[in-house]
Parts: C-alpha cells; sequence; structure tokens
C-alpha cells in the first residue's frame, strides 16, 4: 500500500513513474513545486517519501525547490533521511538469509539505495540543519533509525550537531539513549 495523492504530480513522483511525471511536467512545469493539499507534499517530498532515487534526480535536475515543506514542517532531506527499512523488507531478509546469503544482499542493496538518495538530495542546495515541527534535523532522524552509512553523508555537509528538538534531544543524546555505539563515536569526532 501507500500514500495516496489526489496531486497527479506527487501520486507519479511517488509511484516511481518517472514517464508520467515527465508528461505531466512537459504540459505544465508549475506542477514542478506543486504542493498536495492534505499533505502540503511536492512531488520531491513524494519522491524522497517513497525513495525513488531516478525521481528525485530528475525533479533535482528540473529545479525543484528542495525547501520547500509539507505540513509537517519537512523537507524533502527529511525524508531522505527517514528511509529505513519496511517490515517486508525485514520479512524478506529473514527469509531469505540463509539460502545463499540472498537476504544480506537484499540489505546492501536497501542501504545502497538509502545512500544514493541521500548523497542525491545533499547535491542540492538543501538546508542540512532545517528542523521540523518536532525540532528535530535530518540527523535526528539517521540517528533514530541507526543508519550509520548516513550520518558521515551529514557531517561532510557540516550539520549542526548540537540542535535540541522539541523533547530537548540532540542528535548525540538520540544515539547513546539507543545505544547506537558507532553513530556515538562519529558524532563525538565531531565535537
Amino acid at each position: 500500500m501507500g500514500l495516496v495523492y489526489s496531486e497527479p504530480a506527487c501520486q507519479a513522483a511517488y509511484s516511481g513513474d518517472i514517464h508520467q511525471l515527465y508528461q505531466l511536467l512537459k504540459n505544465n512545469p508549475s506542477l514542478l513545486n506543486i504542493q498536495e493539499q492534505q499533505t502540503g507534499d511536492t512531488p520531491l517530498i513524494a519522491a524522497c517519501r517513497h525513495g525513488h532515487v531516478n525521481v528525485v534526480k530528475y525533479l533535482l535536475d528540473n529545479k525543484a525547490d528542495v525547501h520547500l515543506t509539507n505540513k509537517k514542517r519537512r523537507t524533502c532531506l527529511h525524508y531522505a533521511s527517514r528511509r529505513t527499512f519496511s517490515l517486508l523488507d525485514y520479512l524478506m531478509i529473514s527469509i531469505l538469509m540463509p539460502v545463499l546469503l540472498l537476504g544480506y544482499f537484499i540489505m546492501l542493496q536497501r542501504q545502497r539505495k538509502n545512500v544514493a538518495l541521500m548523497e542525491a538530495v545533499l547535491s542540492s542546495r538543501v538546508d542540512v540543519n532545517a528542523v521540523d515541527a518536532k525540532g528535530n534535523t535530518a540527523l535526528h532522524y539517521v540517528c533514530q533509525r541507526k543508519s550509520h552509512h548516513l550520518v558521515p553523508l551529514l557531517l561532510q555537509r557540516n550539520i549542526d550537531i548540537n540542535i535540541r528538538n522539541n523533547g530537548g534531544e540532540t542528535p548525540l543524546d538520540i544515539a547513546r539513549g539507543l545505544k547506537f555505539h558507532k553513530i556515538v563515536n562519529m558524532l563525538r569526532k565531531e565535537r
């Protein structure tokens, strides 16, 4: 399942249908940054929500606005940082793990896709220190999801590791609380 958008450009981006998105934007370029009425999502946010790297690159190449936020005040970077394994991914990995380590390769493929998505978004002029309605930056979400392969990408962009969310927590506080030692060590080196 997934989200259903009333805006065709957002739905095409979320579904990964780059050909439909191309046609929509060709006929009406103003749809590039259209915001869904209910969520406030743009096509770029929708593509990041579902992890469609090729759609994200296409939208960025067409100068989609990376600074637009939805009703939760989240940017495309927030959604790129929130990408994690779905329940279906975990199920596939656990079932296929004994079969020639196929599950392990699925896990690696998903991690590489998340890295590619983050790199694509970071290649733009996105504000890495943008906070959402909960006060979280992309680094907060990466720490919550134990995405240790994404932390260095954000640190390379000089993200402020001392921003506190509405609960008063920094990304380091989150990593410490969840006992994600590898991330804690990465963040301590930045202090």
